[in-house]
């Protein structure tokens, strides 16, 4: 089993991504999700998992663990492909799929490309509770954040603030606003501290 991947991320695309390690390109499939938080780096790390079938070998890549933790969840469900799995992770964000899933919400879930009300529902029943367990995690941190904290600390690095000075940011904005304070107010207070 391939782990991870760590080297030059090369032909970027939203879907699909070639990462050179030491002269080895690794063809990995990636969801919206990895692709936003990679789509300005030139090299780094991807956690994996490789699918076997009888026709092929597919990689694909996680740009964090939790992501990858909800893949492997999504693909324990019977008639969700690996395929799908991704379709999911690209259609909603990681938390957003662990909260509609935990909390049973399988409308949401059916506005996802190829699931369907039947798939929904058995995602729910099969699901809810192991996604109640599954924390969010601030990538490379280790620590639990709460959602709205890692939301706006993500929005905050996709706007090409650094990942340390995005965390500090938050910080600050959430002990001014409170704990109840909603992402894009969080986002807001923190801009204004930076």
């Amino acid at each position: 089993m391939i782990a991870f991947l760590r080297g030059h991320f090369l032909a970027k695309t939203p879907g699909r991504l070639v990462v050179d390690v030491n002269g080895v390109g690794y063809d990995v499939q990636i969801s919206l999700y990895t692709y936003e938080a990679i789509r300005n780096k030139e090299q780094g790390l991807l956690h994996t998992y490789l699918h076997l079938t009888e026709n092929a070998q597919t990689l694909f890549g996680f740009d964090s663990l939790p992501e990858k933790d909800i893949f492997l969840q999504l693909i324990s469900v019977s008639g969700v492909g690996a395929s799908t799995a991704r379709m999911m992770l690209s259609g909603m964000r990681p938390e957003e799929l662990v909260k509609a899933i935990a909390e049973g919400n399988t409308r949401l879930l059916e506005s996802i490309k190829g699931i369907g009300k039947k798939s929904a529902e058995r995602l729910v029943v099969e699901l809810r509770d192991k996604m109640g367990k599954i924390s969010t995690l601030a990538p490379g941190s280790g620590n639990i954040v709460p959602e709205s904290d890692a939301d706006a600390t993500n929005a905050l690095i996709s706007l090409g603030i650094g990942k340390a000075l995005a965390e500090q940011a938050v910080k600050k904005a959430k002990a001014a606003l409170g704990p109840a304070a909603e992402v894009e107010s969080l986002i807001k207070t923190a801009l204004k501290n930076l």
